[in-house]
Formats: structure tokens, sequence, C-alpha cells
């Protein structure tokens, strides 16, 4: 709990003193692997927004423009140094190389349209890039579906801090909710895909 505090105060501070800067950093770190959680970094966007010190459409652009350059690192370390990256450093990050082989699965039989998709699931969202690095996925279509796919989950975070206001943290207790929810939504746009093309 005393981490998640720290955390949650340098998030708070760094965005206080650097506004965008700060919101387009840290959405970098969280997508280069760096364990910083967008549940706090769009929130708490969100509240400052609603309070008059920055505006809606820059804070969403921010955050998913360095969603976008922090995937990108994680994609050309996964391109350039490959399946070795993982399986010597990937036990730091919780990823091994049947992480990879359902990844290598996944892209197989969905294609890029998975980035798209995993840009919505908790804890998936941060690691996917390096898969998709390895296989070599197509880079401007990585950047595509990357781009467009972190568009929702910080638009919706984002509005979650404006509608929460000072109360912008609340949503921390409620973000194993959150996931559960989001998880199954794409559970179920996954089982429709199927059965439409079965």
């Amino acid at each position: 709990m005393v981490l998640v505090e720290l955390l949650v105060g340098v998030v708070t501070g760094v965005i206080s003193q650097v506004g965008y800067v700060g919101i387009f950093l840290l959405m970098l770190l969280e997508s280069a692997l760096i364990p910083v959680p967008s549940e706090v970094i769009m929130p708490f966007s969100g509240f400052l927004v609603a309070s008059g010190e920055l505006n809606l459409y820059y804070v969403i652009a921010a955050g998913t423009l360095g969603n976008l350059a922090g995937s990108l690192i994680a994609y050309f370390l996964g391109s350039f140094l490959g399946r070795r990256l993982v399986l010597r450093y990937g036990r730091y990050i919780l990823i091994d190389e049947s992480h990879l082989d359902l990844a290598d699965k996944w892209f197989r039989k969905f294609g890029s349209k998975i980035i798209f998709l995993s840009r919505n699931l908790p804890a998936v969202r941060t690691y996917i890039s390096l898969p998709a690095g390895i296989t070599k996925m197509n880079p401007l279509k990585f950047s595509f579906f990357t781009l467009f796919g972190s568009l929702p989950w910080n638009i919706i975070l984002t509005y979650i801090g404006v509608i929460l206001g000072r109360n912008w943290n609340a949503i921390l207790r409620y973000t194993t909710f959150l996931d559960i929810a989001v998880i199954a939504g794409v559970i179920v746009l996954i089982a429709w895909y199927l059965r439409k093309r079965i």
C-alpha cells in the first residue's frame, strides 16, 4: 500500500509540474514495459481537466501519443533483440517463452487486429508490443492499431477523472472490477468474431 501511495504521489507530482509533457512521458513509460499505471495517470489528468487546469483533448492526445511512443520502444526492442530478450530478461517483467508462443498463435489467428483489442485489456496492453516486435508485425500496422486501440482506454479513464473530480483516486478501489469488466467485454467480442468466421 505504501508503494502504491508513493507511485500515486510521483505520478500526480509529475503531471502537476509539467502537465501535458508529464502525461506523455508517464504514458510512454507505461507502454515501454515500466510499471506506471495509466489507471492513475489519466484519471488524475481528468481531475485537472475538471478543475480547469488542463484541456480534455490535449490530455487524451498526450496520453495516446505517449502510449504510441512507448509501444514503439517495446516493439523495436522485441524486433531487434527477439526471443533471446524475453528468455534472458522476461522474468523481470513476468513474460516467458510460453507467452510468446501464445502471442504468435494470436497473431496468426487474428492478425494485427489483436493489437487493437489488447490495448483495452489491463496488464496485457502494456506487454503486447514486445511479442508484436518479435513476430515482426508490420510497424505501420502496429502503429495504427496501437494509436487507435489506446484511444478508447484513455478517453474512458480521463472521463472517469473528470466525473469523479477531487475523488478521482476512488478509481483505485474499483480497478479490479473495471479490469474484469473490460476483460469480459473483450472475451465476448472475440467469441462473436470467432462465431462469425466459423
